[in-house]
């Protein structure tokens, strides 16, 4: 947006090494040092909306500054972003990453889930536009939330092809910084498989490693890493202990960008094996890495992959037909070359950052012209 002509400022919060009001390549990123009072730990709700206090305050104090339009992203900042728009009197556009009721298969459990789901449906109707990033995550939206069709906009997420197709090679790592994937960097090894984002059932991690399992005959020396933390960490770690795979599996934990772009350079194939994802930009990252890439067969995953080439589709859950599509991906070079080249065609095309911010801006446009 910045180097189509407009100004954009973002505001979030504190983070620790980071400046509170600072310039990066052309935006202003304005931070909001939240010094929360005690709040239980598992009360996301009231952390979220003692933050958004915290936000406003920060936004009230710019002055004279103002925006043509705000944009709030999800509902963790939904107070603030209807608080300010209604300050500045301007509109507000609303993007929604995902729904509680999607997490739940379709339901809303009583208590967080419920409070949270509440205020996905507030958001919507406070804003003038929404955005989702996926047509599976349109229909999610517009059917959860009672929405008018023409109020839900798709702008599917993009990757920065410049930073993922550059390596970083292992002696630029810190000496003090030992590989936290203890199967690569090793030549001679067998074949490496790769999975990385938020440790959480719904990503499906654990029909991975099943799968993994399964291909212990058929692919001598196959080695996987899932890289990421999350709440399903620990049970993750145990199903793998219990069905004798730590020698082919390995939790890395959190992983440095730099060593993830590595782990992808020099996997086989990249692994995305989600019960429910309503975008899945792991998978546009992996394809700007040009790892091979098998996704499962649902929501924004399906909607990226299916009928394109650049990728192979699984059914969700299903471990052996997942472990069918690595066998195939690892077996055949010329398959794999060919997901390859299609991948990076494709997202040269649909996923550059330049064009979702013209797609982005035209929801602007929309929503400019319409009452505020």
């Amino acid at each position: 947006m910045v180097r189509a002509g407009h100004e954009v400022v973002v505001f979030s919060l504190h983070t620790p090494d980071a400046p509170d009001d600072t310039v990066a390549a052309g935006v202003r990123v304005v931070r909001a040092n939240v010094d929360l009072p005690w709040l239980p730990d598992d009360n996301l709700v009231a952390q979220m909306a003692s933050a958004n206090h915290q936000l406003t305050q920060l936004i009230a104090r710019l002055g004279d500054w103002r925006p043509d339009i705000v944009h709030a992203h999800d509902w963790l900042v939904s107070w603030a972003g209807d608080t300010i728009s209604k300050i500045w009197n301007v509109p507000m556009v609303a993007t929604v990453h995902a729904t509680e009721r999607g997490r739940h298969g379709g339901h809303v459990p009583f208590g967080m889930p419920a409070a949270i789901n509440s205020m996905e449906w507030w958001l919507t109707y406070q804003a003038q536009q929404v955005i989702c990033c996926s047509t599976f995550m349109v229909r999610e939206v517009v059917d959860g939330f009672e929405l008018p069709v023409d109020k839900v906009h798709l702008v599917p997420n993009g990757v920065d092809l410049d930073i993922w197709e550059s390596s970083a090679d292992a002696s630029t790592r810190p000496s003090s910084d030992p590989s936290p994937h203890p199967f690569s960097h090793d030549a001679d090894a067998g074949p490496l498989v790769i999975a990385w984002g938020r440790v959480q059932y719904e990503k499906g991690f654990q029909v991975l490693a099943r799968a993994i399992g399964v291909l212990r005959t058929r692919v001598p020396g196959i080695r996987c890493v899932i890289a990421g933390r999350g709440s399903y960490l620990a049970e993750l770690q145990s199903q793998i202990d219990v069905e004798g795979i730590s020698d082919l599996v390995h939790l890395a934990g959190f992983v440095p960008d730099h060593e993830l772009r590595q782990l992808l350079h020099e996997a086989r194939c990249a692994v995305i094996p989600s019960l429910y994802e309503p975008f899945g930009i792991v998978a546009l990252e992996a394809m700007a890495a040009r790892a091979p890439t098998i996704v499962a067969d649902t929501g924004g995953l399906a909607e990226i992959v299916k009928g394109t080439g650049a990728g192979l589709l699984f059914e969700p859950g299903d471990h052996d037909d997942l472990a069918d599509r690595i066998a195939d991906v690892l077996g055949d070079q010329q398959l794999a070359t060919s997901l390859q080249t299609t991948a990076a065609a494709m997202l040269v095309g649909l996923y550059t950052w330049d064009a979702i911010a013209k797609t982005t801006l035209s929801v602007y446009t929309t929503t400019l012209s319409g009452p505020a």
